[in-house]
C-alpha cells in the first residue's frame, strides 16, 4: 500500500483500542461511506457537546452534510467549531457463551476537521444532488430543478476528508478457552439495512405512474 492509497495517521485519527482492527486505507474507508446512509456529527456549541445524525454525501476529497439553515451546526461552523462525523454499519450480532464476549460485526469510519459552509447556489445544487443519489441512486434524474428558496433554506457543510480512519470487526465470538465446552449455542446473527419491503405509493399519486426501477430494484 502506497501513501496515495491510504490516509495518514494523526493524533485524531489513530485508532488506539484494539489497533489491529483499525486501518486508514482509501479503498476501504469509501466503500463503508458508500454504503451507510446517514452520519453523526459531533461538535461543541456554547461550551457544551452536541451530537446531531444527518444525511450525507461524498464527492471527490470531500463529506458534505446536509441540514437546515437555522441548524446549529451551520451557526457553529461559522465560528469555525471542529467536527467528528461518524459512520457505522452493523453487520452482525456475535453473540458468545457469556455476557462479556458479547459484540457486534461492524464497520466505521471516523473523520476529523472543519466544516465549512456551502454558499454557491450551483455548487449546493450540485452537491444536493448527489445527496440524494447516495440515498437512492437514480432518482435525482426524475426530479423538478431546485428552486432558489429551497437552495437558500437548506444547509450544506463540507468536510474535506484528510484525518479519516475506519474500524472493522469480522468473525464469531471470542470465548474465554473453558467457556467452548458449555452447552450454549454462540455464533453470529448477520444483520443488513439492504432488505427492503414493498414500495407504499404516495395517496395522492396521478393515475397511471408507475414504480421506478430505482425504487424497485433498489440495493445498496
Amino acid at each position: 500500500m502506497t501513501a496515495n492509497d491510504s490516509y495518514e495517521v494523526t493524533k485524531f485519527s489513530k485508532v488506539r483500542r484494539l489497533p489491529a482492527r483499525g486501518t486508514y486505507d482509501k479503498g476501504q474507508i469509501d466503500g463503508i461511506l458508500k454504503e451507510g446512509l446517514t452520519c453523526h456529527v459531533a461538535f461543541v456549541a456554547d461550551g457544551r457537546p452536541v451530537c446531531i445524525p444527518m444525511i450525507y454525501a461524498v464527492l471527490e476529497d470531500k463529506l458534505y452534510v446536509h441540514g437546515s439553515i437555522a441548524s446549529r451546526l451551520l451557526k457553529s461552523m461559522k465560528a469555525g467549531v471542529e467536527v467528528c462525523v461518524t459512520v457505522t454499519l452493523v453487520d452482525g450480532l456475535v453473540l458468545a457463551r457469556s455476557g462479556f464476549h458479547h459484540s457486534m460485526n461492524y464497520r466505521s469510519v471516523s473523520a476529523f476537521g472543519v466544516a465549512e459552509p456551502v454558499t454557491d447556489s450551483v455548487e449546493k445544487e450540485r452537491v444536493l444532488g448527489a445527496v440524494v443519489e447516495h440515498i437512492i441512486p437514480g432518482r435525482n434524474a426524475q426530479l423538478r430543478q431546485a428552486t432558489d428558496a429551497e437552495l437558500q433554506s437548506t444547509s450544506l457543510l463540507s468536510l474535506k476528508l484528510e484525518e479519516v480512519s475506519a474500524k472493522v470487526r469480522t468473525g464469531g465470538p471470542r470465548d474465554d478457552e473453558e467457556d467452548y465446552k458449555l452447552p450454549i449455542w454462540a455464533g453470529v446473527l448477520p444483520l443488513s439495512t439492504a432488505v427492503t419491503g414493498q414500495p407504499i405509493a404516495d395517496a395522492r399519486l396521478p393515475v397511471g405512474v408507475n414504480i421506478p426501477p430505482h425504487v424497485t430494484h433498489y440495493s445498496r
